[in-house]
């Protein structure tokens, strides 16, 4: 999986389409990550111990495929690319702008 936690995102299918947010949480193994304020969820949660009870909001992972990344450069959605810096090292760049992504 080519995103990051902390990378800035923009949703491009499904309900929040255009809405941009930063990653959370990534789960790898079922290719999905988390988006923060992105595909937001009412959950039912019993009071335990000292916590309140009720209906909370809360986002639900979303498909890596419907979301891509943010060139930092242009500000637009862009796809991620592979290069190697100068020690050969492997690290991700922006295609539009062949800036390098942190």
């Amino acid at each position: 999986m080519n995103l990051k936690v902390g990378d800035k995102v923009v949703v491009i299918a499904g309900k929040d389409k255009g809405k941009e947010g930063k990653i959370i949480k990534t789960f790898k193994n079922d290719n999905k990550v988390l988006v923060e304020g992105i595909n937001m969820v009412k959950k039912h949660q019993k009071p335990m111990g000292q916590e309140t009870g009720g209906i909370i909001d809360m986002e639900a992972p979303i498909d890596r495929s419907n979301v891509m990344i943010i060139d930092p450069k242009t500000k637009k959605r862009t796809r991620i690319g592979h290069t190697t810096d100068k020690n050969n090292k492997k690290i991700r760049i922006s295609r539009k702008s062949n800036e390098k992504l942190d």
